[in-house]
């Protein structure tokens, strides 16, 4: 944890901004996998760790800004608790750890809650995205949640407070992805022809516990790089493929780091390789370069689309003016996502609160292929942490798709582009601090361009 000066702040900050009704924070429980002892890896609610700190399950506070009151709710562990997980704080000393004087039992909260409906407080709540939030809140408040939304007031002040890190969080971010940058070079030093998929991921997963972290999400291990989000790890490496990795670290404070890598199965891209992968690096350079305060996120996406659009001309497959291929739409068939995302407590940062506020401050999303994926758009701020991530990726089935419909054919070469409908996907993805100045890019160096791959691949025992 930070120092208790910092969530005690953190908590006034949010207490003037607000300046009345009974905020509500629900913490996460411990969830079975296949029974009740058998529980995933606890993770508590990020707002939660955000205003006070503490990863315990089952916890969960009030700030009643009326009057003057923050108390947290839980319940003391029994002995049985103490035999199978040995003794913890009580909860009166977890809470005083991050400036909390008050504490009640978890039982209590529907009382405290209900009193406060009474004397008509407005309770504000977050979105919930846990199946025990909505049957807390159904029974806490008395509410049909169809009947009654998150309150948006609460929804914008965390959102402009969590948006800008401070100094002590760009450190734990850091932290993050310093071992996010050891896991990538470790999966770029390990893979070889005949692997399987799952040993790749067993090592970037050893780098992460080993660094005393944990995974930030499921890690993407894959020789089929064209599938976005592919977490099957059944595969076989095979001369010739290219092994994309995209995988982070969390700390234990829950600070996540966020990278993507692609590495070729053998000690050298193949030619054709070497071509789309140099066109997405250049794409990716552009971004960075472009990335400062007040230069609005949609622009920089722009940017990285047209240098996409611009490369797969000189490979034949686009025709036509970029910059209009790219308004259409059309360079969706090469990079049907977006170019980043926020990220911190959360790997997309606070994506639990809504993406129109987090990354569009409001302005409504575009329902364009593509451009629709895009998380981040708004204008660029110091203090904002951010990933940077173009890809280039070969569909067979948006291929066929948009072929069969006749789509963008003042763009596309369909006749041309079947030749590499067996090529995969690629992408790299590092992470980025906005400053008063420009940009400082997060964690260690891992290596970007096909020279430096190569470079780190080319060693004796290969």
């Amino acid at each position: 944890m930070f120092a208790k000066e910092t969530y005690i702040n953190r908590r006034n900050r949010l207490k003037t901004t607000l300046g009345k009704g009974v905020l509500l924070f629900l913490g996460n429980d411990e969830c079975g996998m296949n029974y009740e002892d058998n529980t995933y890896d606890f993770r508590q609610d990020s707002t939660f760790l955000y205003f006070f700190g503490l990863s315990y399950a089952g916890l969960a506070a009030v700030i009643n800004i009326d009057d003057d009151d923050t108390i947290i709710f839980g319940d003391e562990i029994s002995i049985d608790h103490i035999v199978w997980m040995g003794t913890q704080p009580t909860l009166r000393e977890k809470s005083e750890s991050v400036g909390v004087n008050q504490t009640m039992p978890a039982g209590k909260l529907h009382d405290y809650l209900s009193a406060a409906i009474g004397k008509g407080q407005t309770v504000h709540f977050l979105p919930p995205y846990r199946a025990e939030h909505r049957l807390k809140l159904r029974a806490w408040l008395e509410l049909d949640l169809s009947g009654r939304t998150p309150s948006l007031d609460f929804i914008k002040a965390v959102v402009n407070m969590r948006n800008y890190k401070t100094d002590e969080e760009i450190a734990e971010i850091e932290k993050a992805c310093n071992i996010t940058a050891d896991m990538h070079i470790a999966a770029m030093t390990a893979v070889r022809v005949g692997m399987k998929e799952y040993e790749v991921a067993g090592i970037i997963s050893d780098v992460a516990l080993s660094s005393g972290g944990r995974l930030a999400f499921p890690t993407i291990a894959t020789v089929n790089g064209q599938i976005l989000h592919n977490h099957y790890h059944g595969n076989t490496v095979k001369e010739g493929d290219m092994f994309l990795v995209d995988a982070g670290a969390e700390t234990p404070m829950g600070y996540a780091g966020d990278m993507s890598s692609t590495i070729p199965a053998g000690k050298q891209f193949t030619s054709r390789q070497k071509d789309v992968y140099d066109i997405q690096v250049a794409s990716h350079r552009a971004a960075v370069e472009a990335l400062r305060p007040g230069v609005f996120f949609s622009d920089v996406y722009d940017l990285s689309a047209k240098v996409i659009c611009e490369g797969m001309k000189s490979l034949g497959v686009m025709k036509g003016d970029s910059e209009e291929a790219v308004r259409q739409g059309a360079h969706a068939m090469f990079f049907p996502c977006g170019l980043g995302h926020m990220m911190g407590l959360d790997v997309h940062d606070m994506e639990n609160l809504g993406e129109i506020w987090v990354g569009y401050d409001g302005v409504p999303k575009s329902v364009q292929f593509g451009r629709k994926s895009l998380r981040l758009a708004r204008k660029l701020e110091p203090g904002f942490v951010l990933t940077i991530e173009p890809g280039i990726y070969f569909i067979p089935e948006l291929i066929d798709s948009w072929k069969a419909e006749h789509k963008f054919t003042d763009f596309i070469r369909y006749d041309r582009l079947e030749a590499y409908r067996d090529f995969g996907g690629l992408r790299n993805e590092e992470d980025y601090l906005i400053t008063a100045g420009g940009a400082r890019m997060l964690g260690k160096k891992i290596p970007l361009t096909t020279d430096e791959v190569e470079g780190l691949r080319a060693f004796d025992r290969m």
